[in-house]
């Protein structure tokens, strides 16, 4: 996968671009997202069956530490403004999360899952900014839709593969082993980034970025620009959940409820596999296509989303045809935020890179809480058809806001 060597004519040599520190971090996305998604598996079974909490105990849990780290994102951004300091908020973001989330295992009352689960959700929340500005550190700037591809890849096939595990553990240990055990796949995520930072080097010969948090700066320009497009696309983003209930809901009169349960999570496991299969080579295009490839990358993933909702709006009970709007959400979803992390990387100064992942994050988190709570109150008043086909045409909107920024883009080819 690394590039070809340079000849010995005094061509530019051309670095190969999946280097140690790539896979490290690559390495630290999957392991992590097998460590975090057993627990968020088992969740519901340690409160309602082992606890014996009620159902809306598990949505105030988990709508608090969704919003606990989307607020941390935020704030994770300005402390990952400096390269020093970007450091050891990955590190510590890591081992945090994979403890405090193995941490509920010992849990004994409902209250005590609240808090580890939003301790765990925060340190989550802080370490994503870190290690999106150190991902952009350990490659050159012409490779950096390869680079995310990369590891966006790896962290679908993390969301994968932890809840498998998490189902192989429940039946050999039970669901408190399992949650215990999720630390190890965590802990190899936090050594996964050691070794990834280890085989960077430190930017030398500047001084200590001043932690403060910086939001106009980011907001100027050809950056601001796309962070816009960005919050348009994502006020319309919704949760995979709801693609999960829609499916489930088509399903049901052909299948029963049960059987409809389980064929609409084996089709959300194909949106996750057409994730992980698009996002190396929608970062492979984006590289290809010059400055404007991330912004087109994204556009095409949008129209991918708009796509698959408007498959959704149609009442079609068949798994082979629920199937095809799955695979289309997957390969956007790939497409969308591989190509997100290239245009950030590629456009914010370098000691803004922190403060820029950090807002391209707030925003993710923000817009998908909006989009899936409008969402639900269409699905609810009137119809999902009608939700879905909003959704649709929303996509629509925020892809001709994609094709105007990459319009205002210069096309400059990478190497």
């Amino acid at each position: 996968m690394a590039e070809s060597a340079p000849p010995a004519d005094g061509t530019p040599v051309r670095r190969p671009w999946l280097t140690p520190g790539v896979k490290g971090i690559g390495s630290a996305s999957l392991l992590a997202d097998v460590g975090h998604e057993i627990p968020t598996a088992l969740l519901p079974s340690l409160l309602t069956s082992t606890l014996g909490a009620p159902a809306a105990a598990l949505g105030v849990i988990e709508g608090v530490s969704d919003a606990l780290a989307g607020a941390a994102r935020f704030c994770g951004g300005a402390l990952a403004d400096d390269p020093g300091r970007r450091r050891k908020v990955a590190v510590g973001g890591y081992v945090a999360t994979a403890v405090l989330g193995a941490a509920t295992a010992g849990a004994t009352t409902v209250w005590q899952v609240g808090v580890l689960r939003a301790a765990a959700w925060t340190a989550r929340g802080l370490r994503v900014p870190a290690r999106n500005a150190l991902l952009a550190d350990t490659v050159r700037a012409g490779a950096y839709g390869r680079a995310y591809g990369f590891e966006r890849m790896m962290d679908n096939l993390g969301a994968i593969f932890g809840p498998l595990l998490a189902v192989g553990l429940v039946a050999w240990l039970g669901v408190t082993w399992a949650i215990g055990l999720s630390v190890v796949p965590g802990l190899l995520a936090a050594a996964a980034i050691v070794y990834a930072i280890r085989r960077t080097p430190r930017p030398t010969g500047r001084a200590a970025v001043p932690l403060r948090i910086r939001v106009r700066p980011v907001l100027r320009g050809a950056l601001g620009r796309l962070l816009a497009a960005v919050a348009v696309f994502e006020f319309g983003n919704i949760a995979a959940t709801l693609l999960i209930l829609r499916a489930s809901e088509l399903l049901e009169a052909g299948h029963g409820t049960k059987t409809a349960t389980t064929i609409a999570l084996g089709l959300y496991t194909v949106h996750n596999l057409a994730a992980a299969l698009a996002s190396l080579p929608a970062g492979r295009l984006a590289d290809r296509l010059g400055a404007r490839g991330p912004v087109l990358v994204l556009a095409g993933g949008v129209a991918a989303f708009a796509v698959a909702y408007g498959l959704f709006a149609v009442s079609a009970g068949t798994a082979a045809f629920l199937a095809v709007p799955f695979a289309l959400a997957g390969i956007g979803i790939g497409a969308v935020e591989t190509a997100q992390h290239s245009a950030v990387a590629s456009l914010a100064p370098t000691d803004l890179r922190g403060s820029a992942f950090g807002m391209l994050a707030t925003v993710q988190s923000f817009g998908n809480l909006v989009a899936s709570a409008v969402a639900g109150v269409l699905w609810t008043a009137f119809s999902p058809a009608v939700a879905f086909a909003c959704l649709s045409g929303w996509a629509v909107i925020a892809l001709t806001g994609f094709l105007r920024v990459a319009r205002s883009t210069a096309a400059t080819p990478q190497d």
